[in-house]
């Protein structure tokens, strides 16, 4: 499945899976992120998908994503849960590029249970460049766009 066709509505999500993402990153849980119910909480999942995130630019991008005159800022986010995370057990994040504006993108994301073949979790997020000083929004860097081409 192209990151087109993730994008795309009718796309069932639950038929994900991890060879629909161009980066797969293992991500290992924490005792504490288990909460009362006995699995990973959601504030969790979001977690997971900004490190991914961020963890994969200052990788691909080979800077330190902190230093750029343009700071990525979130702005939308959202997330669909299919089944439980538990600790422990170590997480594949799924991380594929719907899209690249001027001075956007839009992110595809997913979390992998250890043993599961479908999502645990599917996930949006929404990055506006901005000027560090004036937080008006700039165009993407050219690092962050050269970055990102490896995965449109």
């Amino acid at each position: 499945m192209s990151a087109s066709q993730i994008s795309r509505t009718d796309v069932d999500p639950r038929s994900l899976r991890r060879a629909d993402f161009p980066v797969l990153r293992p991500q290992q849980t924490r005792w504490s992120d288990d909460d009362v119910y006995g699995h990973v909480n959601n504030v969790v999942h979001y977690l997971m998908f900004d490190t991914l995130v961020n963890a994969w630019l200052i990788e691909a991008s080979g800077i330190d994503i902190r230093r750029l005159p343009a700071v990525g800022l979130v702005v939308e986010t959202s997330c669909r849960y299919f089944a439980e995370l538990r600790f422990p057990e170590t997480v594949t994040g799924g991380l594929a590029v719907e899209k690249v504006g001027t001075s956007s993108v839009v992110y595809r994301l997913a979390l992998f249970g250890q043993h599961d073949e479908g999502p645990a979790a599917l996930g949006r997020f929404v990055h506006v460049y901005v000027d560090q000083t004036t937080r008006r929004p700039v165009p993407v860097p050219e690092p962050i766009r050269v970055a990102l081409a490896k995965l449109v």
